[in-house]
């Protein structure tokens, strides 16, 4: 009777209200922000970056890339995981303007730069923020309004190919950039192998370059673990004959 069909009403209202971006908050599993962005039209200035990465377009990672907030790089902890995001609504006012295309479209970006504090606008000090090459910035916002709300999610990252290594440093102090990881795409440990045949824990020097002190040759195996907790082994990723200098890539993370 009445008390069935006022608990029917009720469930409507709140699956009405899950369905629509909430004035009081983001929806469902994902968190605010802000973006803002750098560089030029076409993505120029911003090749290098935080993560060690050292040109963003040769990496394959393009325009679809972010520098993080000090909250979410985490000391470069980051570097390497995929973020969705998407416009948040603002009741436009008087001196408020949205400049945001669609309330529906949303991005994918992977993490490769550290927005630190101090930057001009404040937009990075000490809370989550995304700053966009213009490219990217240009498919969700408007580029004269230089900055927009956002909603944000961590997702999986889709590469193509395996994950990459690039071999640098010297033969007492290995340094080398893994990049192009699938799954969370961000690394918490690494461990390394070679014709010694037990595994050498590496650390994180800076970004997505990792580190070993031992002298190690033949064919290198790595094992990774990203921040979700999950661990691939990457036997003989890097071949016998191996050079500083050179990338090799092995499997993926699926």
């Amino acid at each position: 009777g009445t008390r069935k069909l006022a608990v029917c009403i009720a469930a409507v209202a709140i699956l009405a209200l899950n369905s629509l971006p909430s004035v009081l908050g983001a929806p469902y599993g994902w968190k605010e922000a802000h973006i803002t962005y750098y560089g030029t039209a076409n993505g120029g200035g911003t090749q290098g970056g935080a993560c060690g990465y050292p040109n963003t377009f040769a990496m394959g990672y393009g325009v679809m890339t972010a520098a993080l907030s000090y909250p979410l790089f985490q000391g470069g902890k980051s570097c390497g995981a995929c973020y969705q995001l998407k416009c948040k609504w603002l009741a436009p006012t008087r001196t408020v303007h949205n400049w945001c295309w669609s309330y529906s479209r949303t991005i994918t970006i992977t993490a490769t730069n550290s927005c630190p504090p101090g930057s001009h606008g404040g937009w990075c000090d000490w809370k989550p923020h995304f700053d966009l090459p213009m490219p990217a910035f240009m498919t969700l916002a408007r580029r004269e309004g230089g900055v927009a709300p956002v909603y944000y999610r961590k997702v999986r990252c889709a590469k193509r190919g395996g994950i990459r290594f690039t071999l640098g440093g010297n033969p007492y102090f290995m340094m080398i950039l893994i990049h192009n990881v699938g799954g969370a795409g961000d690394l918490r440990a690494v461990k390394i192998k070679g014709r010694n045949g037990y595994w050498v824990p590496m650390w994180q020097n800076w970004g997505a370059l990792w580190t070993c002190k031992t002298k190690l040759s033949g064919a290198l195996s790595f094992q990774i673990t990203t921040g979700d907790g999950r661990t691939v082994t990457v036997n003989r990723a890097v071949g016998d004959y191996w050079k500083f200098g050179q990338t090799w890539e092995g499997s993926q993370f699926r």
